[in-house]
C-alpha cells in the first residue's frame, strides 16, 4: 500500500512541476515583476472580498455585498492580465528584449495597487502618503 502511495505522490509532484515550469517559462520566468504581479493580484482579490464579504461596500454589486459571479469576472479579469504578460514576453523574445514585459508588468501592479487602496479605503483604513508616492512613481516608470 505504502509503494503505491508513493508513486501517486510522485506523479502529482511531477505532474505540478510540468505544469508551473510551463506557466513559469510562457510568463518569461519567476523574476521580480511576475512575483509582484502575482502579490498584488492576491491581495487586491483578498481585500476585494472582504470589502464585499465584511463591510458589504462593493461597487461591483447592486446590494454592495459579496456576489460569486462578480469573483469570477475578477479572477477572468486577472487571468487575462497574466495572459496579456504572456503575450508582452513573447513580443520581448521576438526583438530580443526585455523591456515589454516589464513595462506590462508594471503598468498592471499599478492598476492592482490602485484597486487595493480603493478596496482597504472602502474599509475605513487611512492610506499612508508614501503609498501615494509610490504609485506616481510606478506610473511614471511604466510610462518609460
Amino acid at each position: 500500500m505504502k509503494g503505491g502511495e508513493n508513486m501517486l505522490k510522485t506523479y502529482v509532484c511531477t505532474v505540478a512541476g510540468v505544469i508551473f515550469s510551463a506557466i513559469a517559462y510562457a510568463l518569461g520566468g519567476w523574476d521580480e515583476s511576475v512575483i509582484t504581479l502575482l502579490i498584488f493580484m492576491s491581495i487586491d482579490f483578498i481585500t476585494g472580498l472582504v470589502v464585499g464579504g465584511v463591510f458589504h461596500k462593493s461597487g461591483k454589486t447592486e446590494t454592495g455585498a459579496l456576489e460569486s459571479r462578480a469573483g469570477w469576472k475578477g479572477l477572468c479579469k486577472k487571468c487575462c492580465v497574466l495572459l496579456l504578460v504572456v503575450v508582452a514576453n513573447r513580443l520581448d523574445m521576438q526583438m530580443g528584449s526585455t523591456y515589454i514585459r516589464d513595462a506590462v508588468c508594471i503598468a498592471f501592479m499599478v492598476n492592482e495597487l490602485i484597486s487595493i487602496i480603493e478596496n482597504i479605503g472602502l474599509m475605513g483604513v487611512p492610506i499612508p502618503a508614501i503609498i501615494m508616492k509610490s504609485i506616481e512613481v510606478l506610473k511614471k516608470k511604466g510610462s518609460e
